[in-house]
């Protein structure tokens, strides 16, 4: 039984404080359908203290003026806390949103110590202020930071995208609001908690659990300097809107429909065993999820075949079971639309290879099985739309030349991968797919190079070198000649 959680108090400008409203946000399990806790729904005044405070922390306080390394500690501080609490981080997380807690300990709690981590490396390095030869003297150019910083973060993992924003904003000296996800706002209250232990001073950290009416508010606040979000296409085409009217600046890591290409020379025992957790990771909830694999027809009875039995074979159940592989989505709106989505693909004329409905034996929760469809067009609804669920599409090609196409044939470009006897060729094929991301024979996401998307898939990018100077302004200073 997973022990009742409730907060009565915000957090804004590093102090618990009382909510000026009266909302709460009640969390619901997924696999219990239970309430398991409850915060402060912020509302729009609260918004107001927040970046009231923000304000007055970088405009006139010291954090922005701080040295680096004094930024470092402090962040570092929060990094190590994480570390030492990732179980209370990844049992509160699975707890709300289903991840399995095996993914959860990795992915959601020690994948956020990790950024924190990589973000430190980047900016003890990053050229903060050089000299160049202009064409008519010497200049000076200078990265400063961005300002108040407004942080919308998603439910599917949201450490890990909050260290995200997080880390560059704080290393370069900014101020952040932390909107919360209301499906899974409890381990942002664990963080707000590290945080004020780390010793971030009076301003620089708000959280503020939200819906969507007060997360506009917020983005469309004119005391705030940038937006970074993460989340559903929809929704970040709003937040450019908004934004725009204060001609506020945005970063968007959004959706994905990223392929995974199996060409004819790959070992297939290798290859299964890669995309398989790509493919339906955090129960399919994952943005750069592998959800489109495509298969050479001159293999692609025997590739049905092994992915059908290793998904079939995935472990469902208690996200908080240590076994599990595949938990519960995150609320009853999610299974409808996987389910939704698995009668549309069969209306298409796609076969189910294997899954296809509820799990035998789990009434309660919203569970839906990991599902394979075979004998996918991608022209189909459920080869070119986001289901963000374990519902994932065999796609069967004829030469090379076809699986780029299809690869490419998206909205979306964040993620993919080829898997290949052959690596240098596998680069080769790499280089024609429109992703910010892709992999070769692997699955993975190193924070030390830029992450985000083509098309759809976002604006802007997140971690190494190149999410950082997203949250620096860029200033020239002209010098006399001889200086």
């Amino acid at each position: 039984m997973t022990e009742l959680v409730e907060h009565g108090q915000l957090f804004i400008g590093g102090e618990w404080t009382d909510p000026l409203g009266t909302g709460t946000i009640r969390v619901v399990s997924p696999h219990t359908e239970q309430v398991i806790g409850s915060v402060p729904h912020a509302c729009e005044a609260d918004v107001d203290r927040a970046v009231a405070a923000a304000r007055r922390a970088f405009d006139q306080g010291p954090w922005p003026r701080l040295s680096l390394d004094e930024r470092i500690a402090v962040v570092t501080r929060i990094k190590d806390a994480i570390t030492v609490r990732h179980e209370e981080i990844a049992r509160s997380i699975s707890s709300q949103n289903g991840s399995p807690y095996s993914w959860s300990v990795l992915a959601q709690a020690l994948g956020a110590m990790m950024v924190y981590d990589s973000a430190i490396t980047v900016a003890r390095d990053y050229p903060y202020e050089e000299r160049r030869q202009g064409a008519l003297g010497p200049i000076l150019v200078r990265r400063e930071p961005v300002g108040v910083v407004a942080a919308v973060i998603p439910w599917n993992v949201p450490q890990f995208v909050a260290a995200a924003k997080l880390a560059p904003a704080l290393l370069t000296g900014s101020c952040v609001i932390l909107k919360p996800s209301p499906e899974a706002p409890l381990d942002s209250f664990i963080l707000a908690d590290i945080a004020r232990e780390a010793g971030l001073p009076e301003g620089v950290l708000s959280v503020l659990p939200a819906d969507r009416e007060v997360s506009e508010y917020l983005v469309a606040h004119p005391g705030v300097d940038k937006v970074a979000f993460t989340g559903s296409v929809a929704a970040g085409k709003r937040v450019m809107e908004v934004a725009a009217r204060n001609l506020t600046r945005v970063t968007l890591e959004l959706g994905g429909k990223s392929a995974a290409v199996i060409l004819p020379d790959a070992d297939l025992e290798a290859a299964v065993a890669g995309i398989v957790p790509a493919a339906w990771m955090n129960n399919g909830q994952a943005c750069v999820a592998q959800t489109r694999i495509l298969a050479p027809r001159s293999r692609y009875g025997e590739i049905a075949e092994a992915l059908a039995a290793a998904a079939g074979a995935l472990v469902v159940g208690d996200p908080l079971d240590p076994a599990t592989q595949l938990g519960p989505l995150v609320a009853e709106r999610q299974q409808r639309r996987s389910l939704d989505y698995i009668r549309i693909g069969q209306e298409e004329g796609a076969k189910i290879l294997t899954g296809g409905g509820r799990p035998a034996g789990l009434e309660r929760g919203w569970y839906v099985e990991p599902t394979l469809f075979g004998d996918v067009d991608n022209s189909m609804r459920i080869a070119r739309e986001e289901i963000f669920g374990p519902v994932v599409c065999l796609i069967p090609y004829g030469n090379e030349a076809e699986a780029s196409r299809i690869a490419n044939d998206s909205e979306f470009g964040l993620s993919g991968s080829v898997w290949t006897a052959d690596v240098d060729h596998g680069v080769d094929f790499a280089r024609g797919v429109r992703t910010g991301t892709f992999n070769v024979n692997t699955f993975s996401l190193d924070m030390l190079g830029p992450f985000g998307g083509y098309k759809n898939s976002g604006v802007g990018r997140e971690f190494g070198p190149e999410g950082l100077s997203e949250y620096l302004e860029h200033k020239m200073i002209h010098l006399p000649a001889g200086s």
